[in-house]
């Protein structure tokens, strides 16, 4: 399982994840960064004999139509489930980490801040704030067993985290409960003591003796076997912040001025209707997602309290926008995005980029092209720097017509004990790991 997050790359490098961060189930975390925590670990060839161990779907069976779709392995009995933690190396004990708790979600914070994903260039870190983490980690139902840190016995310093969030995620017809795992970071100063191996093992564990079964994740490093492979996008909001520090370059023969006006936006967003989500769109909203997501292969699975949750605007957090008809004032459109920004590593002028990431965006009436193009006209509104995209969903219609660059990294999506036979185009894909 792994983790699903990537710093931003810039048009030349696209968000990639550290090693010890992506190798768990995802809901909205990020499977994508365990991988990369653990490949931070291990050599690659350990890596894959890690994961061929595991029950994912494995290279040598790519292709093979005799295998059927669904759970690789069975559940067992609950009372087959190993009760104890595992063990860790004799300095370290396991914790589990109150994110209701302020000087816990301070620590976590602070260890994300200084330890986690950077892009490959040591330019850009991944520096979630605490109100990200509180939503990431809080939805509906989730467990705190599941959110596993590891102290140092001595000094009590928290020096890793893993964490799952419960999810349901459907997969063709089936509804199945998995859990997303995110979060895997490992102190810098400790990532030869092969802890994330064992981070990753407890914490499917723990997701075990809540009888769950199987995970989603993602990582910028190909393991056995991504369901799909998807590309992240850019869109420059602030060109001569993002030129400046290095995250996009001045084309050939552009200017600076030159640059900034292509890149111009709309003073305010076009299409009547426009506005905020409220509380009181949750139903509308879920009606809208639900149709509009089941017609992908992989999908979440929402209900109006995870619509609630994930999508009703939280400052500083998640942005959610939707057109309500002037005439009918039936809700037709919604789009949504959320606020991951990076520390700025080594520049003397800036110390953070603040990045929109798109989530879940459904166009009936109102053009997808110019639906994106107001979310872009609100993110610029409201000081993001860049606008980051996948290729998911329906998303490519509009890439390249609202001039956002493709990155040059790759972001992975696995299932954990779930096979599906034959990988999917991301266009089929309708699921965004945070």
């Amino acid at each position: 399982m792994s983790d699903n997050n990537s710093p931003p790359g810039s048009p030349k490098q696209n968000p990639a994840q550290n090693s010890e961060t992506n190798l768990l189930p995802k809901d909205d975390s990020s499977l994508e960064t365990i991988v990369r925590k653990i490949q931070d670990s291990m050599s690659l060839a350990k890596g894959h004999k890690f994961w061929e161990t595991q029950p994912v779907g494995q290279f040598k069976d790519v292709g093979d139509t005799s295998l059927p779709e669904g759970p690789i392995e069975p559940p067992i009995p609950l009372s087959e489930v190993k009760q104890e933690p595992y063990n860790l190396p004799n300095p370290y004990e396991w914790t589990t980490c109150d994110m209701d708790s302020e000087d816990t979600c301070t620590e976590v914070y602070n260890l994300l801040k200084n330890n986690y994903v950077e892009d490959d260039e040591n330019m850009f870190r991944f520096n979630y704030s605490k109100e990200f983490l509180s939503w990431a980690l809080r939805p509906p139902g989730y467990y705190k067993s599941w959110h596993i840190g590891v102290r140092a016995k001595a000094s009590k310093k928290l020096v890793a985290f893993i964490t799952g969030v419960p999810a349901r995620i459907r997969v063709r017809d089936e509804v199945v409960k998995m859990a997303e795992i995110n979060f895997l970071c490992v102190h810098k100063k400790l990532r030869s003591k092969r802890l994330a191996p064992v981070m990753i093992k407890e914490v499917t564990r723990r997701v075990h003796l809540e009888n769950i079964w199987q995970a989603a994740y993602t990582a910028g490093v190909v393991l056995p076997t991504p369901i799909t492979t998807c590309q992240y996008w850019h869109r420059s909001l602030n060109p001569k912040k993002l030129i400046d520090v290095g995250f996009s370059r001045l084309g050939p023969r552009m200017t600076m001025s030159r640059t900034i006006k292509l890149y111009k936006l709309p003073d305010s967003p076009a299409t009547p209707g426009f506005r905020k989500m409220e509380l009181h769109d949750v139903p509308a909203v879920t009606r809208l997602l639900r149709s509009y997501l089941s017609q992908f292969v992989v999908s979440p699975d929402f209900d109006e309290n995870d619509v609630e949750h994930w999508l009703l605007p939280t400052d500083g957090v998640v942005d959610s926008y939707l057109v309500e008809s002037p005439e009918s004032h039936d809700v037709t459109d919604f789009c949504s995005f959320y606020t991951l920004p990076s520390s700025i590593l080594g520049n003397q002028n800036y110390s953070i980029l603040k990045a929109a990431y798109s989530y879940y965006n459904v166009s009936t009436k109102t053009p997808l092209l110019q639906l994106m193009n107001d979310a872009l006209i609100v993110a610029k509104q409201k000081d993001f720097d860049v606008f980051n995209a996948l290729d998911v969903m329906h998303n490519e219609s509009f890439l390249k017509e609202l001039k956002f660059g493709p990155g040059d990294g790759q972001l992975h999506y696995y299932l954990y004990n779930y096979r599906i036979r034959n990988a999917l185009r991301p266009s089929e894909l309708g699921l965004v790991l945070l």
